[in-house]
């Protein structure tokens, strides 16, 4: 068990860490009307 806490869990974070990250330079790539959000002026 203190196996899994060690390695999978930090692992898990660093996954969720990256995918996060990379949502949203994914979003900064793709075009401006698809991911436009509500107007705010």
């Amino acid at each position: 068990m203190s196996f899994l806490r060690s390695t999978v869990l930090p692992a898990a974070i660093v996954l969720l860490f990256g995918f996060a990250l990379f949502v949203v330079s994914a979003r900064l790539w793709l075009p401006g009307d698809m991911l436009a959000p509500a107007p705010l002026h």
